[in-house]
């Protein structure tokens, strides 16, 4: 049993010894001393107390018959433990009830042997199912291994995913001469306002924990249009004409194309880039139907674009712009008070209101780079 046992599992197991009678604890640690490591237990309450014990045994040999509780309840409560439910349970005994043997099977054991004892009997039941426990510990330590091995490739392409999405949202801010800064605040914004909305009665159910981080990834490619914008409307210091105008409200359907194509590139629908371009379409719709690209007003504007609308507002505003000079955190938030129920949806400017200082810590914690030269687009 040693050399092709300890061949198998490596070093030798321990079997833990479960008798009120302490001639038989005796007789069978001596027979299994060659083989294993052997610990005893006289009565089911020590035997379930050194099982919990570490390191725990590989396999336990329980009287069924003993003062206190029975081997058959010590079974049942160790099956019934997490830290002990893997351990094999071969019962010793001196009943031949084939109900007592069904019972204990029942309750988890693997096996039966019946006392008298046969030596040989005995060690070929202990080396089977220590063979069988090492290579369900084996397929257990391997299933582990996968999974955090699925769980390490599944961060790594969540963070290409993530970069990935950054870089091509700089593309737009870097036609505008930005810092990348104003992606990160409209990112944050975004988050702090799902987040505030979360425990009201109409965005609550919308607004769970991963739509909220989908929203966080997608804001950034709210204006990926932009790459599609000539540099003569985009960066024009002056005020559009007509028809300049209505090439720079493009940037939406450039945007949602753009994403779209993306899309039809993957075989399975990706959510966040679904969410990117309803923010993309339809960030410049307003509440009242005055917007832009389609004019559509009110509930019927995703709820994502409208986030995305207050968001980017706020940051525009505190922002200097090729047409204007930076506005105060106070004047910021007046401006879209005065337009709460027309450009934006009045419950989504409630909430901003309730939280805009930390929109005012937001734009602290991620300023613009000391030394750039602020000359941005359009919003």
């Amino acid at each position: 049993m040693q050399g092709s046992l300890n061949g198998t599992l490596g070093e030798k197991p321990t079997v833990l010894v479960v008798d009120d009678d302490p001639d038989i604890l005796a007789l069978i640690s001596m027979l299994l001393q060659p083989h294993c490591r052997t610990r005893t237990a006289s009565s089911g309450e020590e035997a379930i107390q050194s099982a919990l014990g570490a390191p725990p045994p590989d396999l336990i040999l329980l009287d069924i018959l003993m003062p206190g509780i029975t081997g058959i309840e010590t079974c049942r409560r160790l099956k019934a433990d997490a830290r002990t439910r893997e351990i094999p349970v071969i019962f010793l005994t001196a009943l031949t009830d084939r109900s007592d043997e069904q019972r204990g099977l029942e309750i988890g054991a693997v096996d039966y042997v019946t006392k008298p004892i046969s030596a040989a009997i005995l060690l070929a039941r202990i080396k089977t199912h220590l063979v069988l426990k090492a290579a369900a510990d084996f397929l257990k330590d391997k299933n582990l291994f996968l999974e955090e091995e699925v769980a390490r490739r599944t961060r790594e392409v969540q963070v290409i995913q993530d970069v990935t999405i950054v870089a091509m949202a700089s593309l737009a801010d870097t036609r505008s001469k930005e810092t990348g800064s104003h992606l990160r605040r409209t990112q944050h914004y975004v988050r702090a306002l799902a987040k505030s909305l979360q425990r009201h009665p109409k965005f609550g159910a919308l607004l769970d924990d991963k739509t909220i981080e989908i929203l966080f990834k997608s804001a950034p490619l709210h204006d990926i249009g932009k790459v599609g914008i000539p540099d003569a409307i985009l960066l024009k210091p002056g005020k559009l004409t007509a028809a300049e105008f209505e090439v720079m409200k493009t940037h939406t359907t450039l945007g949602r194309d753009a994403i779209a194509a993306a899309e039809k590139q993957i075989d399975a629908p990706v959510t966040f880039l679904r969410v990117a371009r309803d923010i993309a379409y339809s960030h410049q719709e307003k509440w009242d139907g005055t917007g832009y690209p389609e004019g559509v007003a009110g509930e019927a504007i995703p709820v994502a674009a409208r986030l995305m609308a207050v968001a980017d507002c706020y940051d525009a505003l505190i922002s200097p712009r090729v047409y204007k000079a930076a506005y105060s955190h106070e004047k910021s938030v007046g401006i879209i008070q005065a337009r709460r129920g027309r450009h934006f949806d009045p419950e989504i400017v409630d909430a901003f209101l309730g939280i805009q200082d930390e929109f005012a810590a937001i734009a602290k914690r991620y300023p613009d780079s000391a030394g750039t030269i602020l000359v941005k687009a359009r919003a």
